[in-house]
């Protein structure tokens, strides 16, 4: 039976040998639930970024650049971390490629890059996470981005909300981090919002005057869409 673990921060990566795994990267607020959503929206391909410049270059290919530091869009970018840039229909996105880079996301996924196969997981497609994974019939690592290296409650909490849906399949109990993860989002999942009202993260959001995004990057199943690493970019799993 394959199993299902879970890494709380990229810095703890170099512990996991991800060779020959699935890879699960997530960063519920808000990186991986844009990623998500910018898709759905008709972008065809993203490329990840770890340095503002790098991104930046990409207009000059023609690419819309979306650009996140410390929860704020950075100077010079089209479009920042909220899933809303892709909604508003201020720019239009759809049949464009994205380039993007935030804080943790975009480095936690190209930290992950030595799995076999490394997908793209919020609530937003949980379900469609799952089911990839469940296909795969291989060892899973979900990569939580955390913040700035540290540990956080979203992301660990879309860890054990993935290993409640594969326990079936998947050896689920011999991690302490799964455990726990799962333990977690027992707690959580009645009422997932107010749960994640006590977080960091959200706490920061709400500073920023982005509560509209926490509400949306909350919600479970909205998209049967599943973002996945093709020859350096991003695209829909067909």
């Amino acid at each position: 039976m394959p199993s299902l673990d879970i890494c709380f921060s990229p810095e703890l990566l170099p512990l996991y040998d991800l060779r020959g795994k699935v890879a699960v990267v997530v960063d519920i607020l808000r990186a991986t639930s844009s990623i998500v959503t910018a898709l759905a929206a008709g972008v065809t391909h993203i490329v990840p970024f770890s340095e503002l410049e790098a991104c930046r270059a990409m207009a000059a290919q023609g690419y819309l650049t979306a650009a996140e530091r410390d929860g704020q869009q950075a100077e010079g970018f089209d479009l920042g971390n909220s899933p809303f840039g892709y909604l508003d229909g201020v720019l239009p996105v759809r049949g464009r490629g994205v380039a993007i880079t935030t804080t943790n996301g975009t480095r936690a996924l190209h930290l992950s890059l030595a799995a076999d196969a490394v997908v793209v997981g919020a609530f937003l497609n949980l379900a469609a996470v799952a089911q990839f994974v469940r296909q795969q019939g291989k060892d899973a690592v979900v990569v939580c981005a955390g913040w700035k290296g540290m540990f956080n409650l979203e992301d660990t909490l879309f860890g054990g909300a993935l290993a409640q849906r594969l326990e079936a399949e998947f050896d689920t109990t011999s991690s302490d981090a799964t455990l726990a993860a799962r333990h977690l989002w027992q707690q959580a999942q009645p009422d997932l919002s107010t749960y994640l009202l006590q977080s960091a993260h959200v706490r920061r959001l709400n500073n920023l005057e982005a509560n509209k995004d926490f509400e949306y990057c909350v919600q479970l199943d909205t998209h049967d869409l599943l973002p996945i690493w093709r020859e350096g970019r991003l695209i829909a799993n067909a």
